[in-house]
């Protein structure tokens, strides 16, 4: 069946209501916004988060893809994915978004909000052609490594309904980037510093953008990005569709839903982002001098696990010392570059290196099948920074466990940070070597051997006969590492 879908909705006045006019662009100074300006205090908020007053009724959840109003190429590929169930939160937001509605969701990490907003989007954009450098889609993300996974997961839909994505992160060729968007793209993922700077340089405007989505907007805001945010949603078709998903809802994303959202559908289905029914929660008491020789232990157990720090220096001692133990360890933090850490991830999701040391850049955004330990070596400052670090594991349904080592010092901030984020853990005292650890987390004693991790290389060609004897440029001979990309259930 084949149908068409449209982005033209009604033009949206000051107070966020039908207008026949149109808002201004970001060359013009008087362009008005919507109600609740930025700067304004919400009248009240009730709990985390002040739920906006829906007007027009939800359409209801579906069981099945198939009862969607979606392209058959996306059903068809959604096949060949071997999605066959929409999770809750693309269940119920379907519907709505696939409408047109603003949507407004709430899901843990790993619940499926990727495909929740992606689908919505490339249904309604399938179809349409882009003019070189206006993107006609637009999802902003707060991590280059969530830009990268999200692009992954919608690349084969994209592919199916013959659109194009351009991924636009810093720490990778601008130019590059730049010329994505003069070739022509109808959905851009982008984080919100460089797609500013491509916009400044005239690379890309996004007046013909139709619909928008702020993916872990709670993150953007925590992160210091919601100048750039608004500057950005500023710039886009007034009367265009806007989508926000994210784990949490608190004050400043208030802000943001009462300024660029109207009349939004809004789901929640994951009332608490802790009450993970398959994820355990675990505080494990350490004394400060054997703290150390314990997280080795852990780090050396069977199958991968993830280990948390506070700074980019922690993260590449405790690498380097892991390294030297026989644990084939690497580090992932922001002093990095983006081709150094996507090396590292697809290491970390092959298995060739097992445990990933990292700062809270890896606490989105990051997904790896099977994971089923994350440590917090040292213990996060607050609880949202929990629940996404722990958000890494008990994926898509999977179980999992999250462990935190607490010194005698850290243990009243630790109740206090499990208290703000609903969660009762496990609490128990272990030394390094005894049963107790071993049991919670798998820990065993390293092998001492160290080990250096290498980045895989692609074979050489073999020469021909012809060919023997003539120089090649340094180019042809030079061994380039293996990109793997990994996909798997979407964030």
């Amino acid at each position: 069946m084949n149908r068409t879908y449209t982005n033209d909705r009604p033009a949206r006045s000051r107070d966020g209501r039908a207008d026949a006019g149109r808002r201004g662009s970001r060359f013009d100074s008087q362009a008005p916004r919507r109600s609740g300006g930025y700067g304004r205090r919400p009248a009240a908020l009730q709990g985390e988060f002040a739920l906006p007053e829906t007007i027009t009724p939800a359409l209801p959840a579906v069981e099945g893809f198939a009862d969607l109003d979606m392209p058959e190429q996306l059903l068809a590929e959604l096949g060949r994915q071997g999605v066959t169930a929409p999770f809750p939160i693309q269940g119920a937001t379907l519907p709505n978004s696939l409408a047109g509605r603003d949507v407004l969701g709430r899901g843990r990490t790993g619940s499926g909000k990727t495909l929740a907003f992606g689908l919505a989007l490339l249904a309604r954009t399938a179809g349409q052609r882009a003019e070189p450098r206006q993107p006609l889609g637009l999802i902003l993300v707060p991590t280059r490594e969530l830009a990268q996974q999200v692009t992954d997961a919608l690349t084969p839909y994209a592919r199916s309904v013959r659109l194009r994505l351009a991924t636009v992160v810093g720490g990778m060729s601008i130019g590059k980037q730049a010329g994505a968007l003069r070739g022509g793209a109808e959905v851009v993922v982008a984080t919100p510093g460089r797609l500013k700077d491509l916009i400044d340089r005239g690379d890309c405007r996004l007046n013909h953008v139709g619909i928008t989505v702020l993916d872990e907007a709670d993150q953007m805001a925590d992160m210091g990005f919601m100048p750039q945010v608004t500057a950005l949603l500023d710039q886009v078709r007034p009367e265009g569709q806007r989508m926000l998903f994210s784990a949490t809802l608190d004050r400043n994303v208030d802000l943001l839903v009462r300024r660029y959202l109207t009349d939004p559908v809004v789901h929640s289905v994951d009332p608490s982002a802790g009450a993970v029914t398959t994820m355990e929660h675990h505080v494990l008491h350490v004394h400060g001098a054997d703290k150390h020789a314990a997280t080795t232990e852990i780090a050396a157990r069977e199958g991968r696990v993830i280990m948390f720090l506070d700074t980019k220096h922690a993260v590449d001692r405790l690498t380097q010392d892991l390294l030297n133990s026989g644990v084939r360890a690497a580090a992932l933090h922001g002093g990095k570059s983006q081709p150094q850490r996507t090396r590292t991830l697809a290491q970390f999701k092959t298995g060739h290196v097992t445990v990933l040391v990292a700062t809270n850049v890896a606490a989105r955004g990051i997904h790896v099948d099977n994971l089923d330990l994350v440590v917090n070596v040292d213990p996060p400052t607050d609880h949202k920074d929990y629940l996404h670090r722990g958000g890494r594991t008990a994926r898509a349904g999977e179980s999992g466990s999250v462990v935190t080592l607490v010194t005698p010092s850290q243990r009243r901030g630790m109740a206090r940070l499990m208290s703000d984020a609903g969660i009762q853990p496990q609490t128990t005292q272990v030394r390094s070597g005894d049963e107790a650890l071993n049991r919670i987390t798998g820990a065993q004693a390293p092998s001492g051997i160290p080990v250096v991790i290498t980045a895989p290389v692609t074979e050489r060609p073999k020469r021909s006969a012809s060919s023997r004897g003539r120089r090649r440029p340094a180019s042809a001979t030079r061994r380039t590492p293996v990109r793997q990309a990994v996909v798997g259930a979407v964030a």
